[in-house]
Parts: structure tokens; sequence; C-alpha cells
């Protein structure tokens, strides 16, 4: 039988008893997924089949188009729809990115940083949500300055930038039709930023789900009434409407999930749907 206390030590930010709501989800992962969770490959993992099985739905809407009159009224460029072409490329170039290049670097990773322990207690409520929050707006933030930043350098631009900028009209495939340049960064940053804050595993298990899923829904290219950012209240989240004016304007809606930066810097740009019902395959 595991003995939690002896092989998951306690958690800094979690080394007191547990508020008893998300201890039994803790408790089950410790008991019956450790050498799952436990494993450096894990996050990689999680992050992936989140991108893939997330974006399916929307790349069967794409397939199927006006044939679905019920959410194809809410596409927002319907005289740009994607290819399977456009799709398979976008999928082989995530696995080949993943394959060769993120693997890569956890393999050595686990030769030079120690493995991580998991502790035995789960976060508080509190904790979960304000450190999920906190590591949010941190991404965010450095997302909305690098993008900035290769937006106004044609250089860094074209070599590292450009890749996702190939299509006008985003779709649920291309959120991770990124350089290898670009891939590498947002991922030292999503690493990075739990490590700082402190994160619990869970927390940060979580806040890669839920980055994922909202990245997927930036590129979706529909303004579905019921997005997040029609959920959130005061327009804080831009979603596809902002993400999708950024690929139609590349100098607007700089930043990945929230309105803030966009707002204060004068760059925040309203979506402009187009109103033809012709469907063209293509860019």
């Amino acid at each position: 039988m595991l003995n939690l206390s002896e092989q998951t030590p306690p958690h800094p930010l979690s080394s007191r008893a547990p508020d008893g709501l998300l201890q039994p989800l803790w408790d089950y992962l410790l008991r019956h997924h450790l050498p799952l969770i436990s494993s450096p490959f894990f996050p990689v993992l999680l992050a992936f089949s989140t991108y893939f099985f997330f974006s399916i739905p929307f790349a069967v809407l794409d397939l199927l188009g006006d044939r679905v009159p019920f959410f194809y009224q809410y596409k927002i460029q319907p005289n740009r729809q994607p290819t399977v072409g456009m799709m398979a490329k976008s999928v082989m170039t995530a696995l080949y990115n993943h394959v060769f290049f993120v693997l890569p670097a956890v393999i050595i990773g686990m030769f030079i940083l120690p493995l991580p322990t998991l502790p035995q207690y789960a976060p508080s409520l509190y904790e979960f949500f304000i450190d999920g929050l906190a590591a949010l707006l941190l991404f965010d933030t450095q997302y909305f300055i690098w993008h900035v930043i290769h937006h106004k350098h044609p250089q860094l631009y074209r070599w590292i930038h450009a890749v996702h900028h190939e299509y006008v009209a985003p779709f649920s495939w291309s959120t991770e039709q990124l350089s290898i340049p670009e891939l590498m960064t947002v991922g030292f940053w999503s690493n990075l930023d739990t490590i700082l804050l402190k994160c619990h595993p869970l927390t940060t298990w979580s806040i890669t789900v839920f980055s994922v899923w909202m990245s997927v829904e930036d590129h979706i290219g529909y303004d579905l009434p019921w997005t997040l950012n029609h959920l959130v209240p005061f327009g804080l989240l831009g979603g596809a409407p902002a993400h999708d004016m950024h690929h139609q304007k590349p100098s607007s809606n700089y930043a990945p999930f929230f309105s803030h930066w966009d707002r204060i810097f004068g760059t925040a740009v309203p979506l402009k749907k187009k109103n033809c019902k012709r469907i063209n395959k293509g860019k």
C-alpha cells in the first residue's frame, strides 16, 4: 500500500491539512495514477492531447461549413474556409515540433534538473484560483510584450512569428502552428511562471488545460455566444473575435487572453465580421 506521507512530502504552499474540497481528487490521482502524473513527460502529454481533442469539434464544423447553418451563422470569415490540407499541415507542424524539439528538451532537463516531488496535500480552493489567475496574468503580460516586439521588428517577425500568420482566417488546428523559437519560448514561460509562483502541481496542470483551451478558442474562427469572452463580463477576455481581428489586422489585439493591455496601449480593435456567404477554400 502506498504510504503518502513517505513518498510525497508536503508542498511548501500546502503543508497544512487539506480543506477537504480538492483533497479527494488529489488523493485519487496519487493512489491510482502516480506513475503517470510523476512522469516528466506528463505535462507535455497533457498539453498536446488537450490541444488535439479540443480542436476536433471545431475542425468538424469547418469541414461541414454551411451544411450546419446554426453554427455557420457565427463564422467570422465565412468566405475563408480551411481545407483538409491546411488542417493536416498545422497538425503535422505541431506533432513535428513536439517530437523533435519539445520531447528532447524534456529528456535533457531530466539530466539537469531534479525530478519534482509531489506534495501530500491538495491546494486550497483559494490557492488554486489565485495562483491560477496570477499565472495566466503573468503569461499574458509576457506574451503581449513578446508579441508586440516581434510584430514591430521585421526580421524577428519573418524569422520567428510569420509561421503563425500564414492564414488570415485562423482555425482550431492552427493554434499550434508555431515556429520552433516561438513554441520553446511559450513553453519556457509556461513552466517558469508556475515555478516562480510556487503553484501546486494540480494548479499547474489545470492552468495548462485552461490556457490551451483559451488558445484554441482564440483560433476557432467562430464568434459563438457561449465562449469565454462572452461569458466573462466587462469584455475582460478577447477570445476569437479579438484574435481573428489580429490575423486580419496584425497591428491590433496583441494579448493572447485578456484585453486590458491592448486597451491601455490603444491596440484594441473590435471585430468587423464579414457577411459574405460564398465559401472559398483557402487562406
